[in-house]
């Protein structure tokens, strides 16, 4: 972490978001959001001394709700409703989506809504500005009442529970707290609850999800453009006359980058005049209809996730203003969970349509190049199992892109009987980015194979440089060797986002 990114509490973008996800910088609170959360913390502190039942400050929790509980037990209140919920279980989350929710956190807190003390608020930025980040397993919310067993996990670490990673090394938490020079933190009336309660993790995935799908979207539109060139296309299809007619506008946007890519080919020039094929097929012509469509729902979604990112979403929520402490459900991940499924239809798309592209380009009778692109077939198989993996990437996505929304499943002997699934929606996608890259990697190498056969001919300046990208790291196939780390020489570029330029003006994330 080199430098520091202001935080104004509401106000993070998202390429502050990404920035916090990929390449980190240091945290620090925007001067002045003090006394909004000093103004929180006193009403709930008036409120658990008072004769009032308020829910999280001096009761039970979920059911529990009636359980009034005595003042001098609230601490142990909130001690206990950590470790109680620090029940989830799977694979550990990544260090970036970690730091991303420690940051969400911080955003959501520092509003003056949630009655948290500053010292909460601290206690979290020293934690993300020390690189102490708690061990939390990505298994285990169902997306309402909040993102509760993950964040448990996260605040155990705040009260010296737990484990956390520092510097690669994984240690309990009293003992990973004491490297950095900080102290277990004792949590007063709601803060527990207000820790645990919120949407971040959820969030988190789903922003995570959205910038690894913004890589593979990018890279397919290149890749797409490379195929067109590769199987003597037209640019016919990409005429803005069509996409005005239709007035979808990620369909005009993609439009326009697919003239832009192909501007100037001499491949293109080639067979302007005389060329037999009257109209090509789907996979190729209608990919501005396709992947308009997926860049319309990957902004929808990046919306979603934008504001859900600077939301206020524990309960209950302090107004002091009023003095009011007002129970209510924005807990709910809904928004994140319906945005998370849109992410995940749109990466299965991308895929799918890559794929046939692959398909294309290996059936010589489509491309009118040599069978599975290579000389010498049948000594030489070429690409031949290369489109099968992307096959098999490809229908691996479709099986993973069931929404997840549409399937609630009652929790807390009903009292929340009906949950979003948003944690499982947001988790998915970043295996399904991942396939994707591997799809649109084997693209990417079948379609520049496809235009190195069509030498001494040239593609266009931005295909060309496009295409330098890829041979620095991975040589043209003239026999066949082992493809896999060709595959996965090209899907780290991907993964890099190293085709973000040719597409940065349409993605939402940049």
């Amino acid at each position: 972490m080199t430098d520091t990114l202001i935080l104004d509490p509401g106000h993070l973008a998202l390429p502050d978001l990404r920035r916090i996800l990929r390449d980190p910088p240091n945290l620090a609170l925007a001067p002045g959001c003090r006394a909004a959360i000093d103004a929180s913390a006193r009403t709930v502190a008036d409120a658990a001394g008072g004769e009032r039942a308020v829910y999280g400050v001096n009761t039970g929790f979920g059911l529990l709700a009636k359980k009034r509980i005595p003042p001098d037990q609230v601490r142990e209140l909130q001690r206990r409703l950590v470790l109680s919920h620090s029940a989830g279980t799977g694979p550990d989350l990544p260090p970036g989506v970690v730091r991303l929710i420690l940051a969400l956190k911080v955003n959501a807190l520092a509003r003056g809504h949630s009655g948290v003390r500053m010292a909460v608020i601290e206690a979290l930025l020293a934690l993300y500005n020390r690189g102490v980040l708690p061990v939390v397993p990505a298994k285990g919310s169902v997306g309402a009442s909040g993102d509760l067993a993950p964040l448990a996990h996260l605040t155990g670490v705040l009260i010296g529970e737990g484990e956390a990673d520092v510097d690669s090394e994984r240690l309990p938490a009293a003992e990973a707290l004491a490297r950095a020079g900080l102290a277990p933190l004792a949590l007063e009336a709601k803060e527990g609850l207000a820790l645990l309660n919120g949407t971040q993790v959820s969030t988190a995935l789903g922003l995570a999800g959205l910038v690894a799908a913004e890589d593979g979207f990018a890279a397919a539109l290149v890749a797409g453009a490379l195929s067109v060139d590769a199987a003597l296309g037209s640019d016919g299809p990409f005429d803005a006359r069509i996409h005005e007619l239709r007035g979808q506008p990620g369909q005009r946007d993609v439009a326009a980058v697919y003239r832009s890519l192909l501007q100037g080919s001499g491949i293109r020039d080639s067979h302007r005049e005389g060329h037999e094929t009257v109209q090509d097929p789907y996979s190729l012509r209608c990919q501005p209809q396709v992947m308009g469509a997926v860049l319309d729902h990957l902004r929808f979604a990046a919306g979603v996730l934008e504001r859900e990112a600077n939301a206020v979403s524990d309960n209950p929520l302090v107004f002091p203003d009023s003095g009011d402490i007002l129970s209510g459900g924005n807990f709910h991940a809904e928004p994140v969970a319906m945005a998370a499924d849109v992410l995940a239809l749109s990466i299965a798309e991308t895929g799918a349509l890559s794929e046939r592209r692959i398909a294309l380009l290996m059936d010589t009778h489509l491309s009118g190049l040599p069978p599975f692109l290579v000389a010498d077939g049948g000594l030489n198989s070429g690409f031949m199992i290369a489109q099968v993996t992307a096959a098999a990437l490809a229908s691996e996505n479709k099986q993973m892109a069931h929404p997840a929304s549409v399937d609630s499943l009652p929790t807390s002997a009903n009292q929340e009987d009906h949950v979003s699934m948003a944690a499982h929606a947001a988790r998915r996608l970043t295996d399904m980015a991942n396939n994707l890259a591997g799809i649109v990697a084997v693209e990417l190498l079948a379609a520049a194979q496809g235009i190195d056969l069509r030498a001494p001919l040239a593609s266009s300046p931005a295909l060309e440089r496009a295409r330098g990208l890829l041979r620095a790291r991975v040589a043209v196939w003239t026999e066949d060797r082992a493809m896999a780390p060709d595959i996965a020489a090209a899907k780290r570029l991907v993964t890099e986002g190293a085709f973000r330029p040719f597409a940065e003006d349409l993605l939402p994330g940049c």
